[in-house]
């Protein structure tokens, strides 16, 4: 299999630890390309070029961070990361991964619109979105996650809260979330977490 990524993209962040987590480094080729330029390798898995994206053993693509790693939880042993579905469990943790996937959408937002020329940039959009970030973590935070407890969704709340240290540091997400900073401490502890993080 190929996973196509970027050493810094956070989707893609997402998808290398459930590789490790799931112990598939031995079957999966990390590919690493630039969306920007358009690889007809990345085009092929997907047309978007946006990365992550997966060439299965029979060659099927799939694209989007949670669908494959979603798929990839399936594919072998090691820690579960999804309850059974439909249970209790399984939508507390999918509540838990889609709230950070907003938060980690809201980060993009600002990052990229901090990208623009300074005359170009909107003001009263950076401070929406990141009122609504504030908001985001707050509101995660409220699911009560657990820093004992490893799933796709603990794991995709310190995703977001490394993304935010990364490339937003002035955003003081703690002081909203105190149970989301102590399952960052934690879970960045693990190896999959070390040999990912954004350096």
């Amino acid at each position: 299999m190929k996973l196509f990524i970027s050493l810094t993209s956070v989707y893609a962040r997402k998808v290398r630890i459930v590789v490790r987590e799931k112990e598939l480094t031995g079957r999966i080729e990390e590919v690493v390309t630039l969306p920007v330029d358009a690889a007809p390798e990345l085009l092929a898995a997907n047309p978007l070029s946006q990365i992550p994206a997966l060439i299965d053993d029979n060659g099927q693509a799939w694209t989007d961070s949670s669908v494959i790693s979603a798929w990839l939880d399936g594919q072998a042993d090691g820690v579960r990361l999804l309850p059974d579905y439909g249970t209790d469990a399984y939508w507390r943790v999918r509540r838990m991964e889609t709230a950070a996937m907003g938060m980690i959408e809201m980060m993009a937002k600002i990052v990229y619109e901090n990208r623009r020329p300074e005359d170009e940039r909107s003001p009263f959009w950076l401070r929406r979105w990141e009122d609504n970030l504030v908001r985001a973590f707050r509101m995660a935070d409220a699911f009560g996650p657990d820093p004992a407890v490893f799933d796709m969704g603990t794991m995709n709340l310190a995703i977001a809260a490394t993304f935010c240290d990364f490339r937003l540091g002035h955003v003081d997400w703690r002081k909203v979330a105190p149970r989301i900073a102590a399952v960052q401490a934690e879970l960045e502890k693990r190896q999959s977490f070390i040999d990912t993080h954004p350096r």
